[in-house]
């Protein structure tokens, strides 16, 4: 009895192992940014007192766990002083033969992005790629990128959905993750 309790506890503990092992296998990478870098200028906003290029950058992701069927992107500062972060960049129903974004595909008319993703409205008020623009003087923000996997093949949300909503159902909808953090701040 023991060794067949022993049987069942090892192969548990290997199938949970393979899950995080496939999760940890789960990467977003940039060829126009590097974790824990500065955003340069081309990531900047061009408003706000910002006057940056506002191109966004370029995104690859591999490692998706097996199941996936659609991919999200979002690009988050946590630090914005409004009480819930600002929401910089939402993309999703990506599909799930695509692997990257490649740079200055965010544009308000979205024509550089994967056919059939849509970009949601940002907390600029638009959709696409609204770059760093945090109050002078504040500490340096943080900028995190995260691709989701996703469990469906589309996510049946409003054209005018804002980003919470988007979020809610990147979430309910998420069968992993992975992402890097960027920080950018401006001098008084």
């Amino acid at each position: 009895m023991h060794s067949k309790l022993r049987s069942v506890s090892l192969a548990v503990a290997l199938a949970a192992c393979a899950t995080l092992s496939q999760a940890a296998g789960f990467v977003l990478t940039s060829p126009t940014i590097k974790p824990g870098s500065t955003l340069t200028e081309a990531q900047v906003f061009n408003g706000f007192g910002c006057s940056g290029k506002n191109i966004s950058p370029a995104l690859k992701w591999s490692g998706a766990p097996k199941d996936t069927r659609s991919f999200a992107v979002t690009a988050y500062d946590p630090d914005a002083p409004t009480g819930s972060g600002w929401w910089h960049w939402v993309i999703y129903n990506i599909p799930a033969t695509v692997s990257e974004i490649p740079e200055g595909a965010g544009t308000a008319d979205g024509k550089g992005m994967p056919a059939g993703s849509v970009q949601g409205r940002t907390d600029f008020g638009a959709p696409g790629f609204g770059g760093a623009c945090p109050p002078a003087g504040d500490k340096p923000h943080r900028y995190i990128f995260t691709v989701y996997a996703l469990k469906t093949d589309k996510l049946d949300i409003p054209a005018d959905a804002t980003a919470a909503l988007v979020g809610f159902m990147i979430n309910a909808n998420k069968l992993g993750s992975a992402g890097f953090t960027a920080k950018y701040g401006r001098a008084k």
